[in-house]
C-alpha cells in the first residue's frame, strides 16, 4: 500500500476494493478521470481530495498498474451488469411512466421540456 511520511497507508483495501484512506473514494474513480485524461488538479476538485491524496492515488496505480487495471476492468464490468439487471427490472414501470397522461395544469411546463429535448438532440 501507498505510505505518507507518518507510515500510514494512504491506499487501502476495503469491501469496495483498493480506497484512498480516510475517504470513501476509490481508486476505480480515479481511473475514470485518468482514463478520460483529467489532470491531477481536476482529479483533486472533482473528487475533493488534497493534491497529496491524489499524488499518492496515481503513485500507487503507476507502480501497481497490471493489478490495478485487472480490477479496474473487473469493476466496470461488474457496474454494466448491475445497470442493465436494473434496466431490465425497471423495464415494464418506466413504459408504464411514459404511457401516463400529463397531469393538469403541467401541459406548459412539457412543452417546454420537449423543445429542451429536442434542442439538445439537433446540437448532437
Amino acid at each position: 500500500m501507498a505510505n505518507v511520511s507518518n507510515n500510514q497507508p494512504t491506499i487501502i483495501r476495503t469491501e469496495r476494493g483498493l480506497t484512498i484512506s480516510g475517504t470513501r473514494i476509490n481508486l476505480y474513480d480515479v481511473m475514470d478521470y485518468l482514463k478520460a485524461q483529467y489532470p491531477p488538479k481536476l482529479i483533486s476538485e472533482k473528487l475533493c481530495l488534497s493534491d497529496e491524496q491524489v499524488s499518492s492515488a496515481l503513485a500507487y496505480i503507476e507502480s501497481h498498474r497490471t493489478e490495478v487495471e485487472t480490477e479496474y476492468q473487473e469493476f466496470l464490468q461488474t457496474a454494466e451488469e448491475i445497470r442493465q439487471y436494473w434496466q431490465e427490472q425497471n423495464r415494464e414501470r418506466f413504459t408504464q411512466i411514459a404511457a401516463m397522461p400529463p397531469k393538469p395544469g403541467q401541459e406548459e411546463l412539457r412543452a417546454k421540456l420537449q423543445a429542451w429535448k429536442e434542442r439538445i438532440e439537433n446540437q448532437s
